[in-house]
């Protein structure tokens, strides 16, 4: 089942009289249960391109499927809607509200979805725990390394059962042992729970942890392959 497809997708800006695009008629698909890393260096236009996977933006023309549905052409509202609920994701910077415990910024995603109290407490617990820090629960930002920031994190973006996980330079701020820690995390999520998980990173090594790595430059995929 194809989770992700983009059919001719471009996406452009204009700048007055000039037109800048980024993106130069993407065509690509990724199956559910795929583990794939975006590479490319910046301006490769891979940002932009996740942007679009994520639902924070959309093409200026082509079509962009996510589990079959056209999204390409949704508002804003329906935008948000499809990110609350099918897409997870974690951030080279954490993102974690300062001034909340680690519970309470794991349970952030079924506020908003209207999830009652009791329910959300179990479901993030349940997700600290998935990530070895339950017994951290109760513990602030400050409190922890960055390598618990970002199992944080990775709890919040998994707590509404998404289908889809994307994780955007997600080791950048780490040191090379914590990075291997949450790149593990990432790769037991995909094996095990089959999550769909889409990284994008510049180093080689993160990268070798997927099973599909897709090279951007200039707007253009340059290469797709497995390993």
């Amino acid at each position: 089942m194809q989770v992700i497809k983009f059919e001719n997708v471009i996406k452009s800006y204009q700048f007055g009289e000039n037109e800048l695009v980024v993106l130069h008629g993407i065509s690509v698909s990724i199956e559910k249960g795929e583990f794939v890393c975006i590479m490319g260096p910046s301006g490769s236009g891979k940002s932009t391109f996740m942007n679009i996977v994520g639902c924070l933006d959309t093409p200026t023309s082509g079509k962009y499927y996510l589990e079959g549905i056209d999204v390409s052409t949704m508002d804003v509202n329906q935008l948000a809607e499809i990110r609350n609920k099918k897409i997870g994701f974690v951030f080279q910077q954490f993102n974690l509200l300062p001034r909340a415990t680690a519970l309470e910024n794991v349970e952030l995603p079924l506020i908003y979805a209207g999830v009652p109290s009791k329910e959300r407490k179990q479901r993030a617990l349940h997700m600290l725990e998935a990530v070895g820090l339950k017994e951290r629960a109760h513990h602030y930002p400050r409190q922890l390394s960055g390598g618990q920031q970002q199992r944080v994190a990775i709890a919040r973006a998994l707590v509404n059962n998404p289908s889809i996980i994307f994780a955007d330079e997600p080791t950048g701020n780490l040191d090379s042992k914590s990075s291997i820690e949450i790149m593990e995390i990432f790769k037991n999520l995909n094996e095990i729970q089959g999550l769909t998980t889409i990284i994008v990173t510049h180093e080689p090594d993160i990268a070798a942890f997927g099973k599909r790595q897709i090279r951007f430059l200039d707007g253009r995929i340059i290469s797709d392959t497995k390993s």
